[in-house]
């Protein structure tokens, strides 16, 4: 996922509170106010106490405010180094304690970080307010922002100034004093909503749990027994097995168990997550955000939230967006129902007289691939053993750009799992510092993710490397097993890597533009490009090795995975185009949503003829994407899709050239991977490829050609 913006992008202040005097005194014991001499300044994590953030919070936007003061006050005239580079050199303090906080909230979070996180959140987004809603200010840039074209700009301060000028209006610099008030209350709002939906999301995935004995366990392999046991007896209840609405956890077991009742009731655990009428509802927060959106989208000019959103995408309106999206849609659904309907064929043949429904579709699939391909997916695991695939990514790396990857022990983490490692480039230079944190815990928000602790920059060349953090929910090793992923798993490894690549490799100057900083809808494009190489034979020789003997993946099963390359795509394909979907229906509303929420999804969904037998990949209640934070991938989901149709093509240059071929590596990386978001997207990668991205390749990928 895209980098933390320290919430400077959602915008409203009340007002910092003061700093008192015991919070003076003990600021020389709080790390954050002090300097980090840890091994290349990674935060000191076994130092930073809960109790330090708060205060760190709040003296560091109280220097900021200061800060912007001065560049405000400035007599003399507005240049882009007293005012951008001042900018962007501002908030140190503030940028060191949010880049930790936010990281842990999603990573390695408890109660006392979320109790923090609903109180500085809605300050934070308020001292972005006092900064972006500053009439001083904006007059500066604006200024600078008229005179562009007469400035002996570099590419990439022209572009820096462009965003910054955007920014001021988008957050509502241009309106009246009236205005302005009430897009602070919109903002405060909208901030302290999208975090309780998060939380909830977390609590009620935590909160499911399904208990089970031997005898229910028909079906499940060994592997995933033991899985079962070892989630058990974690919860105290051992001699049991435990299944959770974890993914490591859910798919594997709606997979393989022969037990109906218990697959549905498993995946009806994970599919009405906030839809439980508890306390961790969400309904109506889901109303409430896309009504205050609506309204703060309308105070700044703006139809719908949507059209706010895209603004500044690739894809600029809604209409572009479904004219993506219907480009595939009619070939993906067809495409699915001929795969429910092999299902029907083959429940009915094993005397199963009922229809498909979410429940049985990874079960009916799974078995469907064995009669057709001979391919069990327990054939392919042992060969991908999480340290296996972690190398891999590091061997592509090398393969491409020439990068080393060397675990050191001396770098801080802040939890045991964290692998920590220095980066070099193929001339031996450190260009950056990763941690990997790959296996499940119930600290740790669903998914995977790509963040960074610090940006990159290189101001009046003082180059300051990235901190870049990859995050999964991997199934741990047990006493018996190793972890060992499966190929969406894998594939998964190699997405998340390629937005660390995003991020290791920039070569940028000012950090609010390096590395992912990029339109939201182009964002995954170097992500998803890193997943095509996961099961080429080529790069399957190089690290798909049998965790027991070390052989190396057989001939015969990478044939079978690449003839089985386009198996299920119709079911991958609308599962997520119907999130893309029902995350476009709640932004383009123009009028406040009144009515039930489950009956809006409902008509969303029936609307493009979604199927009984798949749910969306994300039902609203637990739509995190759309609604954990103020903007997120709101009005965005549907950016994987135009990523893919850039990766599809972009990838079709290195089967041209050869899967390792240098000279293209180094097109890809010069355009794209080190140019953050300097220049304009389309213009990045038609610099790479020659050309804008055809859209045959992605339908050919998906067996839709």
């Amino acid at each position: 996922m895209k980098k933390l913006l320290y919430l400077f992008a959602a915008v409203i202040f009340i007002g910092c509170q003061p700093t008192t005097e015991k919070e003076t005194m003990e600021s020389s014991e709080n790390p954050f106010f002090q300097e980090w001499n840890t091994p290349y300044g990674v935060p000191p994590f076994e130092q930073i106490k809960d109790e330090h953030y708060m205060q760190a919070f709040r003296d560091g936007m109280s220097r900021q405010l200061e800060e912007v003061d001065a560049i405000v006050s400035n007599e003399e005239a507005p240049t882009f180094e007293n005012t951008i580079t001042a900018y962007e050199q501002s908030g140190d303090l503030l940028k060191k304690v949010s880049g930790v906080f936010f990281n842990l909230t999603s990573a390695h979070t408890n109660d006392s970080l979320k109790g923090i996180a609903r109180v500085i959140s809605p300050e934070l987004s308020a001292h972005s307010d006092n900064i972006y809603l500053n009439s001083d200010f904006y007059k500066r840039v604006k200024t600078l922002f008229d005179q562009k074209d007469e400035l002996d700009l570099t590419g990439e301060q022209k572009k820096l100034l462009e965003n910054y000028h955007t920014g001021f209006v988008r957050s509502g610099a241009a309106l009246s004093e009236d205005e302005k008030a009430k897009m602070r209350a919109l903002n405060q709002k909208l901030t302290s909503l999208t975090v309780e939906f998060g939380e909830n999301v977390l609590n009620e995935t935590n909160s499911f749990e399904m208990v089970l004995t031997e005898d229910q366990l028909d079906g499940l392999p060994e592997s995933v027994k033991t899985a079962g046991a070892e989630a058990a007896k974690e919860r105290g209840q051992e001699g049991k097995y435990v299944f959770t609405t974890h993914r490591p956890s859910l798919y594997p077991f709606i997979t393989y168990s022969n037990n109906r009742e218990l697959r549905e009731e498993l995946k009806k655990g994970y599919i009405n997550r906030g839809d439980n009428n508890d306390e961790n509802d969400n309904k109506e927060l889901v109303k409430q955000i896309v009504n205050v959106r609506l309204e703060k989208a309308n105070l700044l000019g703006f139809d719908t939230w949507a059209d706010y959103m895209l603004q500044e995408r690739m894809l600029n309106k809604p209409e572009k967006v479904y004219n993506l999206l219907d480009k595939v849609w009619p070939a993906a659904i067809e495409a699915a129902k001929k795969e429910r309907d092999k299902m029907k064929a083959m429940a009915e043949a094993d005397g199963q007289n009922h229809e498909i429904m979410p429940w049985d579709w990874w079960y009916y699939a799974e078995k469907i691939k064995m009669a057709e391909y001979n391919l069990d997916e327990n054939e392919i695991r042992p060969y991908l053993k999480v340290d296996n695939v972690i190398k891999g990514t590091f061997t592509l790396a090398n393969k491409l750009f020439g990068l080393t990857f060397e675990e050191q022990n001396d770098i801080p983490k802040y939890h045991p799992d964290v692998r920590t490692y220095t980066v070099k480039d193929e001339n031996g230079k450190l260009i950056g510092i990763y941690l990997s944190d790959w296996f499940y815990r119930g600290s740790k928000r669903g998914g995977a993710w790509m963040n960074n602790y610090r940006d990159q920059s290189n101001i009046n060349g003082n180059n300051i490397i990235p901190i870049i953090v990859n995050v999964g929910n991997f199934t741990k090793p047990t006493a018996e097993t190793p972890s060992l992923l499966s190929q969406d798993e894998a594939s998964t490894m190699f997405h998340e890597f390629g937005h660390a690549l995003h991020g290791l490799l920039s070569e940028c100057t000012y950090p609010s533009i390096s590395g992912t900083s990029t339109p939201r809808d182009f964002v995954e494009f170097p992500s998803q490009v890193m997943e095509n190489w996961v099961f080429t034979p080529e790069m399957l020789e190089l690290y798909a090795f049998h965790y027991e003997n070390g052989e190396v993946m057989p001939t015969e099963l990478v044939e079978k995975i690449k003839k089985a390359g386009t198996f299920n795509q119709g079911f991958g394909t609308v599962e997520y185009m119907a999130a893309a979907y029902l995350d476009m229906a709640y932004h383009t509303i123009t009028e406040p949503l009144t009515g039930d929420i489950n009956e809006f999804e409902k008509a969303a969904m029936d609307k493009i003829g979604l199927i009984d037998a798949i749910a969306p990949r994300y039902r609203t209640g637990y739509f995190q994407h759309a609604f954990s934070d103020s903007e997120g991938y709101s009005s965005g989901y549907y950016s994987y899709m135009n990523s893919e149709v850039m990766d599809a093509d972009a990838f079709e240059a290195f089967k041209e050239n050869g899967l390792f071929d240098q000279a293209t590596a180094q097109a890809y990386r010069d355009n794209i991977l080190s140019k953050g978001g300097t220049r304009d997207a389309m213009d990045m990668y038609v610099g790479f490829r020659g050309r804008e991205p055809e859209f045959e390749p992605l339908l050919e990928r998906r067996g839709f050609k």
